[in-house]
């Protein structure tokens, strides 16, 4: 039976990539991290000594302490957090339980700073809309997206030290037969079943050549729409998310289910 204020592996893994995923806080020692330096997606590091100091960010917050095993630090951590009213539970296992049940982990090498800026085209479309999903869901909840014109970039990003994605000279853009969401599943190595097929609708509706998938006329139509709606690129961010929160969706839970008037009692 599952401890009190304890999360499964499987339980974690439903929420991670949907807007309902929780904090997660990795407090594992430096020894232990060290041997396996990954996190769990959106994981971020804090000594276990100090999660006090993380509570004026958590409240009203779901939280998830990570550490090892799942026992001493994580149990003491959350249950510190508790006193503070915080709703913090304690992954089942740990790291250690986690891997074995199959979940996804990043290389902490490759992982930007906490709430780094990232740059792009303005008026995005598609791939450039994906992409802020897939960081914000996936790699930096806190990442701050600048949408300027094309021919500037790149320059803002060296001059505000920002991540540059989907133009032209970036290393986080389009490669024969992949577009920009590929070489940000690759970078992190986001090997999921689920993104997987995103990414394939991606692909197409992007306009990569020799990629096809039937859903990616939807996807086009409706990001297409967006981009009539809203002159803001942020507003037009804030609106397309759920868009592609509900792709994730489909490609993880639904991609077998079909609709028709007749499975609803419609006349045959």
């Amino acid at each position: 039976m599952t401890a009190p204020h304890t999360i499964t592996p499987a339980q974690l893994a439903r929420l991670i990539g949907t807007p309902e995923a929780p904090v997660l806080i990795d407090i594992c020692i430096d020894d232990d991290f060290n041997e396996d330096p990954r996190l769990i997606p959106t994981a971020v590091r804090h000594p276990f000594k100090h999660i006090e100091t993380l509570v004026p960010d958590l409240k009203d917050r779901k939280v998830v302490v990570i550490c090892q095993k799942g026992k001493k630090l994580s149990q003491g951590a959350m249950a510190l957090l508790r006193t503070h009213g915080i709703d913090a539970e304690v992954l089942e296992g740990g790291i250690f339980g986690w891997r074995d049940f199959g979940g996804p982990l990043l290389p902490a090498s490759v992982l930007p700073a906490r709430g780094a800026l990232w740059v792009t085209r303005h008026r995005p479309k598609i791939d450039r809309i994906a992409c802020p999903w897939l960081i914000r869901r996936f790699i930096d909840p806190d990442a701050r997206f600048l949408f300027v014109a094309p021919s500037e970039v790149l320059a803002v990003a060296d001059k505000f030290d920002a991540i540059p994605f989907d133009v032209e000279g970036a290393e986080l853009s389009h490669s024969e037969g992949a577009c920009s969401f590929d070489a940000l599943l690759e970078k992190f190595q986001l090997t999921m079943p689920t993104l997987s097929a995103m990414a394939k609708i991606i692909r197409a509706a992007d306009g990569t050549p020799d990629a096809h998938a039937p859903e990616a006329a939807g996807l086009l139509a409706l990001s297409l729409g967006l981009s009539r709606m809203y002159r803001d690129d942020l507003e037009q961010l804030g609106a397309a998310l759920p868009l592609y929160d509900a792709l994730y969706r489909w490609a993880r839970d639904a991609q077998g289910e079909t609709h028709d008037w007749a499975a609803h009692g419609g006349a045959k």
